[in-house]
C-alpha cells in the first residue's frame, strides 16, 4: 500500500473591506456663554433650615431611646423630643 502525501492548501486572504464613506461634519455651533460662579460668603444652613448640635452631650443612646428595641419611627420621635427639650436646634 502506498502512503499518500498530505497536500496543504493555502488559505486565501479575506478580501479587504472598503472604508465607509466619511460623514459630513455637523455645522459648528457657538458655545453658550458660561454662567458666572457665585461665591457664597457664609456657610449654607442645613437642608430644611435645621442645624442640630450634639457636641458636648453626655447622654448615651440607652438614656435617650431606652433599653427595649423600638421602631425607626419611634426613634425619630424620641430624638426630636430630646432635641427640643434640650434646645439643641437653631430654631
Amino acid at each position: 500500500m502506498a502512503v499518500k502525501k498530505k497536500t496543504t492548501t493555502k488559505k486565501k486572504a479575506a478580501p479587504k473591506r472598503k472604508a465607509a464613506p466619511k460623514k459630513k461634519a455637523a455645522p459648528k455651533r457657538k458655545a453658550a456663554p458660561k454662567k458666572k460662579a457665585t461665591k457664597s460668603k457664609s456657610k449654607k444652613p442645613a437642608f430644611g433650615g435645621y442645624a442640630i448640635n450634639f457636641a458636648g452631650r453626655q447622654e448615651t443612646v440607652e438614656q435617650v431611646f431606652g433599653k427595649k428595641p423600638i421602631a425607626p419611627s419611634e426613634m425619630t420621635k424620641k430624638i426630636w423630643a430630646f432635641v427640643k427639650s434640650n434646645s439643641l436646634s437653631n430654631r
